[in-house]
Parts: structure tokens; sequence; C-alpha cells
């Protein structure tokens, strides 16, 4: 074997000769040399140990003599200790081998003696070796100290990752000002940069914690679905787009400006069979994007029905689930949501009851729970764990269940006594799966609303945190961010979070100072320039902006100066000063009129020459085309009784 070896090691030498003689140099060089580390390193650790050692025995020795040498001043010193770290069984023989040979050089204490205060404090164990006199210490020793802090750290990331509560971000909150009634909708990107808010008040609010500063302002606020009140908003799994559910029967969704991308068609409310219509026919209830694919996303209403859309096709849904009773009749559904996988989908329905669907198959169900939640109580959200087995439900009858999806005939834990009053109100996992985290609702005045954390595995209230004094209705646990989004009942959004252990997000906005706002102090009117205008159409360049001011003060079209009061009988359909309004003006120049108006006839015949004289009305308009008039002469009675005919005379 060594013989076939050698000649291999001939062979490799020869041929990297050779290969060296054809690229043009003498060899590949020195094979690099090895090194075991790990013995170096307590090879390293145990010298340092030995000469510390040493070293604080030797002046340990030297402070004891000094000090029984002197006579005014006696002290009693502690006894040397060695230090904390234990010493190896191999280790005993050479520390008494080093002590019997004095003639080692490297081990006499350099300077003067350390005084007696510094032994003392130099006996502990837990003294710093910095602070020793002696010779400097080699870094191995400094080594080995890090690694026990090393250790010491371990231990205690090992214990936090053992609490989760340790892992709740809640020493720090700023508070964002919605509005004045529920934030009932919350959404976050994927990337944690923007938030979005939804409330009762129908206005949904942009936030961006990157571009804000600490006065916390929305940088918009628009209201998409107009008088209808916004149920839920979540981002597409890429961020690009918004989802926006209202009161409404037609589903939105918008940009990350806030312009509209689609808006979902309305179904034939007179059509019986919900599948034969091309969209929803009655209220929202709630929706979101599916997890893996971007252009898909799931719809719930009061019509019975959860739909499936595409965002590319907007005049028809893609499919649809019918929610049914044990008797085969029409129930509602509540909430949807699809699993992290994005292969199931579920509903709650307001008979109590959670169904879970095949997304492929829309028949027939997959999972089914009857008796979910008590029967009557709408089911007010669904969510499922980071891990796909678990699924939590929150019940209007003031109840927390978690299920396993492959034993769903029994809720796996249930937490009640969890007030609620709101029909949006959410649960959501942490960001590990070990918490799970729901809010409770209160009446105004009789209390805190309060955000509980549960434990996963034993389901006991590990941690809970007052919010304010109305009801929290939304929740969101950012798993990136690590900050919790809370939506509350009286407007406010507020966010949790701690400068440690917490990523971005609202630490962004909370170090920028508020910005000082700029107030013009002369309103100008720009100047356009119009280099290739026409000599009619081009302006005159100004030369000087304060005698363009001038000259439109003096304007009262450009200075908007007020019209000064009417003298005299007024102009323009404006009334003259006498009280300033028409009745006034009606007292002054009709009611109070001296004039005796009691015989209409002569008041009128009173103009009568005037008009004769000089006709202005009706004469001048029929002299040219008309005729003069002729008027029948006026008889007496005796003529007109003579020419009566012989058999109207009387008889006599």
């Amino acid at each position: 074997m060594d013989a076939g070896s050698g000649g291999n090691d001939v062979k490799d030498s020869s041929s990297d000769g050779d290969i060296a003689s054809v690229m043009g140099f003498s060899g590949f060089g020195k094979k690099a040399r090895t090194f075991d580390l790990e013995a170096i390193f307590e090879q390293t650790r145990r010298t340092a140990i030995e000469r510390s050692q040493r070293a604080f025995e030797e002046r340990q020795q030297e402070e004891a003599q000094q000090e029984e040498a002197g006579s005014s001043q006696k002290s009693k010193v502690r006894p040397a200790t060695k230090p904390s770290r234990p010493q190896e069984s191999g280790d005993s023989s050479g520390d008494s081998s080093d002590d019997g040979s004095d003639s080692d050089s490297s081990s006499d204490p350099i300077g003067p003696p350390a005084p007696s205060q510094l032994a003392a404090r130099g006996s502990s164990s837990h003294e710093d070796p910095d602070e020793l006199v002696g010779p400097p210490l080699p870094p191995g020793y400094r080594a080995s100290m890090a690694a026990d802090d090393d250790d010491d750290d371990e231990e205690d990331m090992q214990e936090e990752d053992d609490n989760p509560v340790k892992k709740i971000p809640d020493t720090h909150e700023i508070t964002l000002q919605h509005g004045s009634r529920t934030v009932s909708a919350l959404g976050l990107d994927p990337s944690g940069a923007r938030l979005v808010t939804g409330g009762y008040d129908y206005d949904v609010r942009f936030w961006d914690f990157a571009g804000m500063d600490s006065a916390l302002q929305a940088f918009r606020s628009l209201q998409p679905c107009e008088c209808h009140q916004i149920k839920s908003l979540q981002y597409s799994v890429t961020g690009d787009v918004i989802l926006v559910v209202a009161g409404n029967a037609q589903a939105k969704v918008l940009d990350r400006d806030g312009f509209q991308v689609l808006e979902c068609v309305k179904g034939d409310q007179y059509i019986v069979d919900m599948v034969n219509t091309k969209g929803h026919t009655a209220m929202l209830n709630s929706g979101c994007w599916h997890p893996k694919i971007k252009e898909e996303f799931l719809t719930c209403s009061n019509d019975g029905t959860v739909r499936t859309w595409d965002l590319n096709s907007e005049k028809k849904h893609k499919s649809v689930f019918k929610p049914r009773s044990l008797q085969g009749k029409r129930v509602t559904p509540t909430c949807c949501a699809y699993s992290r996988d994005g292969k199931l989908i579920a509903a709650g329905c307001q008979d109590g009851t959670i169904q879970i669907w095949d997304r492929n198959l829309s028949v027939h169900t997959k999972f089914h729970c009857r008796k979910a939640h008590t029967p009557g109580s709408d089911i007010c959200c669904l969510a499922f764990s980071y891990d796909g087995t678990t699924l939590a439900s929150r019940g209007g009858d003031d109840t927390l269940k978690t299920w396993d999806i492959r034993n769903f005939s029994k809720p796996l834990n249930v937490a009640s006594g969890l007030t609620t009053i709101f029909p949006m109100t959410d649960c959501c996992f942490s960001p590990d799966d070990r918490l799970l985290v729901t809010g409770t609702s209160v009446k105004k005045g009789e209390g805190n609303g309060k955000l509980a954390f549960f434990d996963r595995a034993s389901f006991q209230k590990v941690y809970e945190i007052e919010v304010t004094d109305a009801s929290v209705v939304r929740c969101l646990w950012h798993p990136k961010l690590n900050q919790i989004m809370v939506g509350t009942g009286n407007g406010l959004a507020k966010v949790y979070y701690d400068p440690v252990k917490s990523q971005r997000g609202a630490k962004l906005c909370v170090v920028k100072s508020k910005r000082k706002e700029r107030q013009a102090e002369t309103l100008t009117q720009d100047y356009i320039i119009t280099p290739h205008a026409l000599p009619m159409f081009r302006e005159a360049r100004q030369r000087s902006t304060r005698k363009q001011l001038e000259k439109d003060r003096l304007d009262p079209l450009k200075s908007h100066k007020p019209e000064p009061p009417v003298s005299g009988p007024g102009r323009g359909g404006r009334v003259a000063a006498h009280g300033g309004t028409l009745s006034s003006f009606i007292v002054k120049n009709i009611a109070l009129d001296k004039t005796d108006d009691s015989n209409p006839r002569e008041a009128i015949l009173r103009h009568a020459k005037a008009a004769s004289e000089s006709p202005y009305w009706v004469a001048p308009a029929y002299t040219v085309t008309q005729p003069e008039p002729m008027f029948a002469e006026v008889e007496s009675e005796d003529e007109e009784a003579d020419k009566e005919p012989e058999w109207k005379k009387r008889k006599i």
C-alpha cells in the first residue's frame, strides 16, 4: 500500500511539473499548512489561567508580608480564593510544578505592589480580570471569559425563547387618529411600509411610516364606496393593490395610491339560484386575498354565497360556494378566509357553523362543524395558523376556539368571557405561532377595551394590554415588523412596538421632528412665458413683482375689493341704503306715499291728457298700419224709438 501510494505521489508530482512547465511557471507553490484551532485555543486558555492564578497568589503573599511588617496600621485581609471558573483535573499537577519553579521570569510582577483595597477586591470570585495588577493578560483568557458571557447570554435567550410573553412588542406605542367613529378595517402591506384604515365614517386613510413625521398625519383620505361602512381592507400578496369590502354589494380593488382598478359586477337580484348570477346581490360581510395567487380574492355576502374573483375578469365571478344548513336551507356567511396554502376556503355562518370547501370543488364541503358556536350567533373571524393545522374562530357568543383541521369534530381549546359587540372582531396568531391574540369589547363608560394573549398549547391567558376606554375591534400582528396594530371603537388606530425587537414601521416616524408649516407671505400671480406666441397674444415681460402687486391692488377685480354701499335710488339691481333691504325700500317709496289713490278711475284719468297729447305706448305702434278709428254717433232715445220697425213697436 505504501509503495502504491508513493507511486501515486510521484505521478502527481510529475503531472504537476508537466502542467507547470506548459503554463510557463516553476510550480504551484507550497501546500497550505493545517492547524488544529480548537487545540490551540484550549492550550492558550489553560496557559492564561495558570499565569493569572500564579501572579495573583504571588501578589497576595507580598501584600501579606508588607502588612505584617507595618506597625502603624494593621488590617485583616481576606484569604485569597481561586477564580470561579472550574479547573480541569489535568491542571493540578501543572500548577504544583509551576509553583515549585521560581525561575520563570514571565511570572514576575511588574511595578510596585498593589494596595490592600485592590487585593481585597481581587479576592472576589466575580472580579473582572482586567482590573488585576500584574502582567498583561493574554487574549485567550479574555476569550474564555467572553465565552462564559456568551453562555449566559445564550441561557437568557433560551429562557426568552421558552417564554413567548417576552416576545410581545408592547414597550412603546403610537396613536393614529383615524376619525371619531369605529375603526372597522386594518390592512398592512407585506413589506410593512404602509397602513390603511377604514371605519364607520366611510373613510379610508393611507399612512406611510417612512413618510410620516411625529405629527402622525395620513397622506391621503378618500371614500371609495360613498356612504357605505368599510368592512374589510387587505393588501394583496405582492402589496400593489388593496381589496375594499364595504356595506354595498360590489367589492372594489384600489392601487397603492387609492385609484380604482376594479369594481365587481352586481348580480341580478330577481334570479333565485345565486349560481346563475354574475355577482353578489346583497351587502358584503368580508373578503380576503389568496395567499399564493396575486390575482384571486374571496368575498362573502348576505345573499348566502361565497364567491372567488379574478382581478383580470370583472364581468363575472370565478366560482361560487353556497353554505347550507342541516335542512339544506340557505345560510348567510359572515366571514371567510383562505388556508395558508390556499387550497381550502373556510366560511363562518350566522347559524354558528363553520364550513370548509376544497378550492377546486365548490359543491360539497370537505369539513363541516354544525355546532361550532352557539346557533344564531355570528362568527366574527376565522384565522389559520402559520403551520396550517390549526383554525381559530372568534364567535359572537363571546368565545374564542381553536380547531384541528385533521379532527374537526370538536374544538381543541375554548376560551369564554370575551365580550364582543362588533361583527368584525379579530383574532390572529403571533409570528412564532405560539400565541393567539384577540380583542374585547366594552360599552361606553363601563371599562377599557383589552387585547388578550392566549398560549396556543395550554390556552391560558398569559398577557393582557389595556388599549383604551372603548372596544378593541381589529388586531393585526405583522410578522416582518413584529408590531401589533389595533383598531378601536373610538376612531383610533394604535401601533405597539419594541425598539429592540421590532423592525422599521413605527420606529421610522417617531424619530422625525414635526415639519414646520410654510406660510406664503404674499400671493402672486404666476407669470407664464410663451416665447413663440403671436404679438397680439404676447404678454409684456414683468420687470418688477412689487409694481405688479401694487397695480393688482388698485384693480378691484384682481384684489377682490368689496363693492361700496349704494347711494341714491339704487342701480344694477341693488337697493340703496335705507336699511339695506327690499322691504325698507318698499316702505320708503310706496307705503309712505302721501298721494290719495282711493278713486282708481280718477288716478288713471289724471294721465289721460298727457297720453293723448304725446302718446308713447300704444298709439305710435298703430299709426302706420291701422286706419283712423271711426266711432258710431250717439243718438237719443226718441230717435232710436222712431227707427224701430213696426213689429217691434208696442201696441197701445
